[in-house]
């Protein structure tokens, strides 16, 4: 087991790396925080020296387009209704909606959130009240990986920490864990001081499943046989979302910024006063602020000047900037206007670049997703004494995408008038045909059990399918569940 001054050496190395370092500004512009907070103006004096100009406006706003484009990307992958873990086997479809239900899409919504703005991220599995294998979601930020070597693939050790609350006097309290295949050693430390021991956990070290003996007093615990983190990459260099954007991003903000202090700094006019009647100059001032008049000798004037604000060119490069964050941001940019056409054509066409982005997620999810589900798969076989194979699961991932309800009704009318036109022609058949043949093509359009409406019919002899062909025949469109107000034209 890994001694306190060996995991406060590894967490130190770990906040220091390059890795979480850049995952930890995209973690900051997914909240907000954007390098706009630390921009300063400068100047130089008469002596030549660069002087911090704290007199002129400097606004410091951030634009979070980032934070719009990771929630984008992630809402759209996991917004199918129906559970994207599937199986052909109802049995063991029941048994896997118990594991990945909605319980477990929010913890993964959270983890593919910081796969997004990260590049990784983590969840990790436990045993839950029910003896069943759940899986919730790990901050990436506070899990290091420990390997025996820096070449070796193999975790010997993985520490997970994370702030559980700020104590009085707003010192920071750190709980941190070590795991390894057999077990869990539980530490604490207060701000930065020394990595202790934590005393408020019973058992330390702990087995990774503890359980309470029935009827005696005792417990027992057991081991999951592996360290029970597992990671999804956002791609190979495990580089986050922000990459292509923060430039454009950072340049938005500064071109926003620059129009408001400009707005800012010539919000009043200038007064060019010749011929002034009086010695103060502050009394003029507040002539002009109160009396809206002041004197002046008999040749003399007041002339107000005022600025004219670039704001057109920087209102152009700002529409330029935030196409292009969304463009090569692969994100769906819900305030363009467009022709007015807005068909469900026009709409897929908008979602084409997130398509793309969410499929490239997709690849590195269903990997993910396929760990996740071999430990669950094992236990339902060791529960139930089945033999399920993995290859009796797929991964169906049903994006759902806005579409015009009048396109829609369309699209609906005209299905339903071609399966009346493949109904009317099976009638037409029908007089050259078996029953059985009839019912089966019949059954096939309609998607009807045959074999459950054959033995209907059976029960029924007096039905004759060839007489009936022809009233069925003559239905009218209307009778085939035709959407309302669709029935009279093209409208």
């Amino acid at each position: 087991m890994l001694k306190p001054e060996e995991i406060s050496a590894l967490i130190q190395d770990d906040e220091t790396s390059e890795r979480k370092r850049i995952a930890k500004v995209g973690q900051d512009y997914y909240e907000g925080l954007h390098d706009i907070r630390n921009y300063r103006l400068y100047y130089y004096n008469a002596d030549g020296k660069l002087i911090e100009d704290t007199t002129r406006s400097n606004i410091k706003i951030a634009h979070p387009f980032f934070t719009e484009l990771v929630d984008q990307c992630v809402q759209y992958m996991l917004s199918g209704d129906e559970t994207f873990v599937k199986s052909d086997i109802p049995e063991l479809q029941d048994e896997l909606d118990q594991y990945f239900d909605d319980d477990f899409r929010s913890e993964l919504s959270d983890t593919l959130t910081d796969v997004c703005a990260g590049g990784f991220g983590y969840m990790y599995a436990y045993k839950n009240a029910d003896d069943r294998t759940a899986f919730v979601f790990a901050d990436a930020m506070g899990v290091v990986e420990v390997r025996a070597k820096d070449t070796d693939d193999h975790t010997e050790y993985v520490i997970y920490w994370y702030i559980d609350r700020i104590d009085k006097g707003k010192k920071k309290i750190k709980r941190i864990q070590v795991w390894d295949k057999q077990q869990v050693s539980y530490f604490v430390q207060v701000d930065d001081g020394k990595i202790e021991i934590d005393k408020d956990e019973p058992m330390n070290p702990r087995p990774h499943i503890v359980y309470e003996k029935d009827n005696e007093e005792g417990r027992f615990g057991d081991s999951l046989g592996y360290i029970p983190f597992f990671r999804i990459d956002n791609n190979r260099k495990q580089t986050s979302h922000l990459k292509p954007v923060k430039a454009l991003i950072d340049d938005y903000d500064l071109m926003a910024c620059g129009l408001s202090n400009n707005l800012q700094d010539v919000s009043e006019a200038l007064y060019v006063v010749k011929g002034f009647q009086g010695d103060n100059l502050e009394e003029m001032i507040q002539n002009i602020k109160t009396k809206k008049h002041i004197g002046v000798e008999p040749d003399g004037d007041v002339d107000i000047k005022t600025i004219d604000i670039p704001h057109e060119a920087r209102v152009s490069k700002l529409d330029i900037d935030e196409k292009n964050i969304y463009r090569f941001g692969m994100g769906f940019n819900s305030a363009q206007i467009g022709d007015g056409n807005i068909t469900n054509v026009v709409i897929k066409s908008r979602y084409a670049l997130l398509d793309l982005k969410c499929n490239k997620l997709q690849t590195k999810l269903k990997s993910f997703l396929k760990k996740l589900t071999k430990i669950a798969l094992t236990e339902i076989n060791a529960v139930n004494e089945t033999d399920y194979q993995i290859s009796d699961i797929y991964f169906d991932f049903d994006r759902e995408v806005m579409t015009n309800a009048l396109d829609n009704a369309q699209i609906e009318k005209v299905e339903a008038e071609t399966q009346q036109v493949r109904l009317t022609t099976i009638l037409n058949a029908a007089a050259r045909l078996d029953n059985d043949t009839v019912l089966q093509a019949i059954c096939e359009l309609l998607d009807l059990d045959f074999e459950e409406v054959k033995s209907l019919v059976e029960q029924n002899p007096t039905v004759d399918l060839n007489g009936a062909s022809e009233t069925l025949a003559n239905t009218t469109v209307t009778d085939q569940n035709i959407p309302p107000g669709t029935e009279g034209g093209d409208g």
